[in-house]
C-alpha cells in the first residue's frame, strides 16, 4: 500500500535523493523547498526535473511546492490540502562555517521552520515525524564511537546547537502530544548530486582545475564518511518503522536514545572513519591526477574526528551503511565529469 509522504528539502541533496527514492517505490510526494540561492539553483532545478521525470516514468503522484518553510501560513495551507501519512523533514540551512558568518539564517531555517512543521504535524496528527539532525550535535564529545547514548550537550557551532535544538523540540512534542518523531544524525553525507560547498566537490572541481585545494587540520583529522543511497536507505526505512515509546525507559536513569514518549534518535553513519588524507588519495585515485595541497589548522567549528555507532539503527530497522569510501567516491567523480558539466550549461528558469 502506498504511502503519501511530505519531503521538504527536495531540491536539495538528501531531500532529492529521498524523495526519487519514494517515487521509485510507488509512494506519493509532495515536495516543499524554497530554492534560495545558497549555492548554485542550476544544480537546485536540475534535480527537480529529474523528480518531474521520474513522476511521470512511475506514475507516481508529485507535486511541487515553492516556499519558504519559515513562513507560516505556506506551511499550514500545504498541511490544509494534504494529508500526509509521513513527513520527512531534510530542509535546513546547512554548513558549519556558513553558521558562524550568518547565525540568523539558520534560526529562521532551522528553528522556526521546525517548529512550523511540528505544530502542523501536532494537529494534523501526522502518524510520524522523520527529520535530518546532524553528527555535529556531538561537539566537544570526544568519546568515539559516537553514540546516542551519551550526552551532547556541548555544540560547537551555530549550526550544532540548532541541530540539537530540533532534538529538543521533537521529544517535547513527543511527550505532551505523542506525535511519533525521529531523529537522524547524519555523518558526513557525500555522493552524486551533492553540494558544490562541500569538499567532495571542492577537491575534484580544483584538482580538474590544477588550482591548490584547501586542506584543514593538515588533513589529519577523520570522518565518518556516508555515502548518500546509504544515508537514503536508513531515512525511508526509518520513517516506515514508527518511533514508540520505550516501557523500560526510567527517569532515575534517563537514556538519552530512547523516552517513555513515542521518540527515538539515530546516528546514520558508515560506521569506518577515514583520514581526511586518504580521503583526498581517494578522489586522485578516481581522477587519475595528484591534487596540490594546501595545509591549513583546523578551522573554527569543526570537530577533529567522527564516528558513528549504528548499533542502534542496526537493532531497530536491521540496516547498516557500509559503501567503501573508494566506491562512493569513484561514483561521485562519474557524476561530475560526465552529468554535472551538462547542468552547468543550461539556462536558470525565468
Amino acid at each position: 500500500m502506498s504511502l503519501k509522504h511530505l519531503v521538504t528539502g527536495h531540491a536539495g541533496f538528501i531531500g532529492f535523493h529521498t524523495a526519487r527514492r519514494l517515487l521509485e517505490r510507488g509512494d506519493a510526494v509532495v515536495g516543499f523547498d524554497v530554492v534560495n540561492d545558497y549555492y548554485d539553483p542550476l544544480l537546485k532545478e536540475a534535480r527537480l526535473a529529474i523528480l518531474e521525470a521520474t513522476a511521470r516514468r512511475t506514475g507516481s503522484p508529485y507535486t511541487s511546492v515553492r516556499a519558504d518553510l519559515a513562513d507560516r501560513k505556506a506551511v499550514d495551507g500545504c498541511f490544509a490540502a494534504h494529508a500526509f501519512d509521513r513527513v520527512i523533514h531534510l530542509a535546513a540551512q546547512a554548513g558549519v562555517r556558513y553558521s558562524i558568518e550568518n547565525p540568523r539564517a539558520y534560526i529562521d531555517s532551522n528553528v522556526v521552520a521546525f517548529t512550523n512543521i511540528l505544530e502542523c504535524c501536532r494537529h494534523q496528527r501526522t502518524p510520524h515525524l522523520t527529520y535530518a539532525s546532524s553528527s555535529s550535535v556531538y561537539g566537544a564529545n570526544t568519546a568515539v564511537p559516537f553514540s546516542e547514548h551519551k550526552g551532547v550537550d556541548h555544540p560547537l557551532s551555530i549550526y550544532a546547537a540548532t541541530k540539537r535544538a530540533n532534538e529538543l523540540m521533537a521529544h517535547t512534542y513527543s511527550h505532551l502530544f505523542r506525535l511519533p518523531t525521529t531523529g537522524l544524525r547524519f555523518f558526513t553525507v557525500y555522493g552524486p548530486w551533492g553540494r558544490p560547498d562541500m569538499a567532495l566537490f571542492l577537491f575534484t572541481k580544483n584538482i580538474l582545475e590544477g588550482k591548490p585545494i584547501k586542506v584543514f587540520n593538515h588533513g589529519r583529522h577523520t570522518r565518518d564518511f556516508t555515502f548518500i543511497d546509504d544515508i537514503v536507505e536508513g531515512v525511508i526505512r526509518t520513517s516506515d518503522h514508527i518511533a514508540a515509546p520505550d516501557p523500560d525507559w526510567r527517569s532515575d536513569e534517563p537514556d538519552p536514545a530512547r523516552s517513555n514518549a513515542p521518540y527515538r534518535v539515530f546516528n546514520i553513519g558508515n560506521n569506518a572513519p577515514v583520514e581526511l588524507s586518504a580521503y583526498i588519495e581517494a578522489i586522485e585515485a578516481a581522477l587519475g591526477r595528484t591534487a596540490e595541497r594546501e595545509l591549513l589548522p583546523l578551522q573554527p567549528g569543526d570537530v577533529p574526528d567522527t564516528f558513528a555507532d549504528v548499533s542502534e539503527l542496526v537493532a531497530a530497522v536491521g540496516y547498516k551503511p557500509a559503501t567503501p569510501v573508494a566506491e562512493g567516491v569513484r561514483r561521485f567523480v562519474e557524476w561530475y565529469t560526465t552529468e554535472y558539466p551538462r547542468i552547468r550549461e543550461q539556462k536558470p528558469r525565468s
